[in-house]
């Protein structure tokens, strides 16, 4: 194996050339948060003499563990509290200067990893000539509970904070692998998008990136009041009250494990979709991102937003989770906001099938147009959504949430263990979504020229569509958007 050495301002580091480009694996970005630093805001990492080994994944958050014959199978690294750890990717030959493309990785905030395959950052490095940066966070109850209310010695949105503090590691490190510091273009999918979006709302991440994609997500938080009330459930059931929070730094985190699994199915019964998520909260994120952006907080930074045009398949597939009509009711109150569903219910019958279009329409397609036209005033904004499929496969059967990933990485050697041929018209697309999002990287542009792609903007709405082939839409699926949301997005 070659090995190939950078130094920080941490030490030095040794990484390896891998199919041909240079990688840094399992880098610390920050203390590890255990014990006293349970529930508090991330450390810098602190320094080391000598070389060290960066050739291998660092652990993971714990977290429930997905079917390793899925695309989102972890590689069997170890599950740990110290997991704030990062990786890098850059061409060989070295260059400098390179746009910078921070990868964050998705799960609704209580699983996920950068160490997953498909999140591998070669492909971008090599044929985009950019530096690929992916992070692991903290992530459910160590991450996203709301613990600031306890007073000292605890921190909400710690999740968020982990993120900044990576990010912060960019802007002091990345010079030394050929990136430039002042071109990063965070992009994330799900969980990893609506990270971007509390991110461009967050006082704590300004000017510590200057684009965002943001993948099958937008906007995401919980009102304090919401977040803890989760809290107060969550330490009820650990035997947590104000005259022995201390335990809270020692329990084992499969206790924390085994109490946030408890909390899920209480959420959803309750009509809560994510029970640990960004919270409003004056420390960290003092104002919901959706007002924060429109009110200007993220001025002058161009995004990309999109959809996949079934997201809601991967969350509704089989006929057990079809819910009952009070259930639906209950569901469609929750997200339309409205009392009076009768309309809703035409929309979206009670079947599989109508759940999954509104959980498409309602929580993802609706989020990304009410986040593009926020931003949109205050800086170019593209939009896409994904539609292509391969009829009668079990996953990508429908464009469902993400499907896009392995395209956007160029990764597509990944699918065919899972019953994928590879096809032409697929590395056609994908090199189509990965020189847009590279291009829009490096000069904040998408468009190609292969491929010209308009900004979004109320009087047309272009949207890329990325099916067969790429071609632009104005206004697609204008009068359902027109129906169900109304002429304001």
């Amino acid at each position: 194996m070659e090995y190939t050495e950078i130094v920080t301002q941490q030490g030095t580091l040794r990484g390896a050339v891998v199919n041909g480009a240079r990688v840094w694996k399992g880098i610390p970005y920050a203390r590890p948060p255990v014990g006293d630093l349970r529930f508090r805001a991330p450390q810098p990492a602190e320094a080391w003499e000598g070389v060290r080994d960066a050739l291998a994944f660092g652990p993971i958050c714990p977290q429930p563990a997905p079917p390793e014959t899925s695309l989102f199978g972890s590689n069997a690294v170890e599950m740990s509290e110290d997991c704030l750890h990062l990786n890098v990717w850059a061409p060989e030959p070295a260059g400098s200067a390179l746009p910078v493309m921070v990868w964050i990785h998705g799960g609704a905030f209580v699983s996920g990893a950068s160490s997953l395959p498909l999140y591998d950052g070669t492909q971008l490095a090599l044929r985009g000539d950019c530096v690929v940066v992916s992070l692991n966070y903290r992530l459910g109850a160590l991450g996203f509970l709301h613990v600031s209310p306890l007073g000292e010695g605890f921190d909400s949105n710690t999740g968020l904070l982990d993120q900044v503090c990576a990010l912060e590691w960019v802007r002091a490190n990345i010079a030394a692998f050929g990136g430039d510091p002042d071109a990063v273009t965070l992009f994330g999918e799900s969980a990893g998008a609506m990270s971007i979006a509390a991110l461009l709302a967050m006082p704590a991440a300004r000017g510590l990136f200057h684009r965002a994609v943001l993948q099958s997500g937008a906007a995401q938080s919980m009102p304090a009041a919401q977040a803890e009330s989760i809290s107060a459930g969550f330490l009820r059931r650990l035997g947590v009250d104000g005259g022995n929070l201390e335990r809270l730094k020692t329990l084992g985190a499969e206790e924390l494990l085994a109490a946030a699994a408890q909390m899920g199915s209480e959420a959803e019964s309750a009509g809560v979709t994510l029970p640990f998520q960004p919270a409003v909260e004056p420390g960290t994120l003092p104002v919901e991102p959706l007002q924060a952006v429109a009110e200007g907080s993220a001025a002058g930074i161009p995004l990309i937003v999109g959809t996949n045009r079934d997201e809601g398949v991967f969350f509704f597939h089989d006929e057990s989770q079809v819910m009952a009509p009070e259930a639906l009711i209950d569901t469609l109150r929750a997200m339309t906001g409205q009392e009076d569903v009768t309309e809703w219910l035409k929309e979206y019958p009670p079947t599989l099938a109508g759940q999954a279009d509104m959980m498409t329409d309602l929580y993802f397609w609706r989020s990304a147009l009410a986040f593009a036209e926020a931003q949109s005033r205050h800086a170019p904004v593209w939009m896409y959504r994904f539609d292509w499929t391969l009829p009668g496969h079990p996953f990508f059967g429908a464009a469902m949430h993400a499907v896009e990933i392995p395209f956007v990485f160029g990764n597509l050697v990944l699918l065919p263990r899972m019953g994928v041929r590879l096809e032409p018209v697929m590395q056609n697309l994908s090199d189509a979504m990965r020189e847009a999002w590279q291009g829009f990287a490096k000069a904040g542009d998408p468009s190609t020229g292969a491929l010209p792609w308009a900004p979004y903007a109320e009087d047309g709405r272009t949207t890329m569509v990325f099916g067969m082939t790429a071609v632009p839409e104005n206004d697609p699926q204008r009068e359902k958007r027109e129906r169900i949301f109304g002429a304001a997005l």
